[in-house]
């Protein structure tokens, strides 16, 4: 009797798990095939799970853009330089938080604590970047957010969960602080890296209010700024056709196949880099959280 409960708990977690599994993927499934699809086939129905009167004409609107491709690699820019930057600085500042003999750690500590409770705000980091002479320039996206107290906990944590009899021994063959960090710590500290690193490069890939506020030429654009203006130009092209697609050129591609194909070439890296990095999610952030 006993193994006929069981099995029925693990056919209701199948089930429940198979049903969680297609609301997360329905919506991304819907996007790519709406966006390979004709405006037709989308009116006719928009909940399209498969692609109907194939069409690449989406993507080669989009493909053709002359600032997409600088706005890519704007947004390569920033992200790959803010995640770099930002490990070298939690690496730095992680490792000798994480010793107990530190003094001052625990005020260190209360301040690091207090920038997650607290901050300026928008107006003063405005100003602040512009007395830096930092508006309109890309340092303004990758500086704001280059260093998290939540961040810095995390990794601070993972490195107390370290064996010290390794930077012992290090130390008895003569190795220095830096050696010590740079060759022993931080090759045992890559999940934690790889962790924050993933959090970090979906942030600066996804922000898009900092370039909003602080970027004021179309060159410097990121890529989210490309993608409100895609979006923007569909509401406009609309309200100018009152909705009616008849009323478009005959090689104007429409405004919903154009906004699901932006989405798809905006997402397509990050969903590239993810399966990558997955297996380090679950151990980087139960060995970074063990300890407070």
């Amino acid at each position: 009797m006993r193994w006929k409960r069981i099995e029925l708990f693990d056919l209701i977690n199948y089930v429940l798990i198979v049903l969680a599994c297609i609301c997360m993927l329905y919506p991304f499934i819907n996007v790519a095939a709406v966006s390979l699809s004709s405006y037709t086939a989308f009116v006719a129905n928009p909940m399209l799970i498969w692609p109907k009167d194939f069409t690449l004409g989406a993507y080669e609107e989009i493909l053709s853009h002359p600032i997409l491709w600088k706005s890519y690699l704007n947004t390569i820019i920033v992200t790959v330089s803010g995640v770099i930057i930002g490990a070298f600085l939690y690496l730095i500042t992680a490792y000798p938080l994480s010793k107990s003999h530190l003094r001052g750690r625990r005020l260190f500590m209360l301040l690091i604590v207090f920038t997650m409770l607290f901050n300026g705000g928008l107006i003063p980091n405005f100003y602040l970047m512009r007395s830096l002479g930092l508006l309109d320039t890309l340092a303004a996206l990758i500086l704001p957010a280059l260093f998290s107290g939540f961040s810095l906990i995390l990794m601070k944590n993972f490195m107390e969960s370290l064996p010290e009899e390794l930077e012992e021994a290090a130390r008895i063959d003569g190795a220095s602080e830096p050696y010590i960090l740079f060759r022993v710590v931080f090759p045992l500290s890559m999940p934690i890296v790889a962790t924050l690193g993933l959090f970090a490069a979906v942030g600066y890939w996804n922000n898009f209010f900092n370039g909003v506020v602080y970027i004021r030429s179309v060159e410097k654009w990121p890529l989210m700024l490309f993608l409100r203006e895609i979006i923007e130009g569909s509401k406009m092209m609309e309200i100018s056709t009152g909705g009616n697609a008849a009323e478009l050129g005959a090689g104007t591609v429409p405004t919903e196949t154009l906004k699901y194909a932006t989405l798809m070439i905006v997402m397509l890296p990050i969903l590239c880099v993810y399966p990558f990095l997955q297996k380090y999610f679950v151990k980087g952030l139960m060995l970074g959280s063990v300890k407070g």
